[in-house]
């Protein structure tokens, strides 16, 4: 076994501190990667928090992991020692599914397994990223083509990227589409530069006058203040997607109208609450759509990974030591980052 240093919470209600954990020798089909730089998530402070009622504890966050391989099993042919490689949310899958054939893992019939938390139907807890090395299969382990200096950068491409990539690929965000963004937050900013490297018509909605500038700058084509009930107007049935990203409980009639018929709304901020009700009319009248997306698959995740590398994608990033863990948290609760923390884990 493999002791290695972390940061754990102990309890719903513990603040994040120093803990001592063991990985597994890598097996014959397992590449071990020393972390360098991992990404604070939201889903990170849920499930440390309890707030989702399913955490299994001690509980080491992070999913968003990037680093050098510095072991592989004698079965590993894609990673040799010195490879830059990532880490997502995923560490295994049943692998025998409908959706594991198909390559989307992320909604393994029989639950996947988390890279902290454990398996989603329960089982053996799983520490994530906030530590100095981890242990993955080969099959579920990612190849960084960004230079390394960027690597911090690459971090929230793991989490944030896959997860606003996925739904803007898979309902076609491109030429002659115009595609809305809802926040501007870690996960947001993302979906604003992915879907304006696909080639979408971009329209980004904030609560936030302060942050038009930065939308523009990140690839929106324009910027409504959605407080504004006449900037919202102006939008009306002129959307083929939107992409909601908030995290927190809100109206979502406000954007339903925004599309056009046969339009998608895909929400993937998760919060801890549940949304009001939504108006039946507001979908009837159009064949309108809410719908859901979960990260992504391995393939599609090394299929972004390369996208981004290609169109010179990274997050904005705020670079933290380990020990301002739990005082990040509590600025990530009150929407002050941009756009992502990032752990250099040398400080652990």
């Amino acid at each position: 076994m493999i002791k290695t240093r972390a940061y754990a919470a102990r309890s719903s209600t513990s603040a994040l501190a120093p803990f001592e954990l063991e990985r597994r020798d890598p097996g014959a089909e397992d590449v071990q990667i020393e972390i360098l730089h991992c990404g604070v998530c939201h889903s990170d402070l849920h499930t440390a928090r309890g707030e989702w009622q399913n955490t299994i504890y001690p509980c080491v966050p992070g999913h968003e992991i990037v680093g050098r391989v510095v072991a592989v099993g004698n079965g590993v042919r894609r990673f040799k020692p010195g490879d830059l490689a990532g880490v997502g949310c995923m560490i295994d899958s049943c692998g025998h599914c409908d959706s594991c054939h198909e390559g989307e893992e992320q909604y393994c019939e029989n639950g996947f397994t988390g890279t902290y938390n454990g398996p989603v139907f329960g089982g053996e807890n799983t520490f994530g990223g906030y530590s100095r090395t981890i242990v993955v299969k080969e099959s579920f382990v990612l190849h960084i083509r960004h230079d390394e200096k960027d690597l911090a950068r690459v971090a929230p491409l793991l989490c944030a990227g896959i997860t606003t990539y996925s739904p803007l690929r898979h309902w076609g965000a491109g030429p002659g589409r115009t595609v809305g963004i809802v926040g501007l937050g870690g996960l947001g900013h993302m979906g604003v530069k992915i879907a304006h490297a696909l080639g979408a018509h971009v329209v980004l909605f904030t609560t936030s006058p302060g942050k038009i500038a930065d939308g523009e700058r990140l690839g929106a084509d324009s910027v409504c203040i959605s407080t504004s009930p006449q900037q919202m107007a102006a939008h009306a049935n002129q959307l083929d997607f939107i992409l909601n990203t908030v995290a927190a409980p809100h109206d979502l009639d406000a954007y339903l109208r925004l599309l056009k018929r046969d339009g998608t709304m895909a929400l993937v901020g998760a919060p801890a609450e549940p949304h009001p009700p939504s108006n039946v009319f507001n979908l009837i009248f159009k064949r309108r759509r809410i719908a859901g997306s979960l990260i992504g698959g391995i393939r599609e995740t090394q299929e972004m990974l390369d996208f981004c590398a290609d169109h010179g994608i990274l997050s904005d990033i705020e670079t933290i030591p380990i020990a301002y863990i739990n005082s990040a948290y509590e600025r990530m609760l009150k929407g002050d980052v941009k756009y992502r923390f990032v752990i250099d884990m040398a400080s652990l």
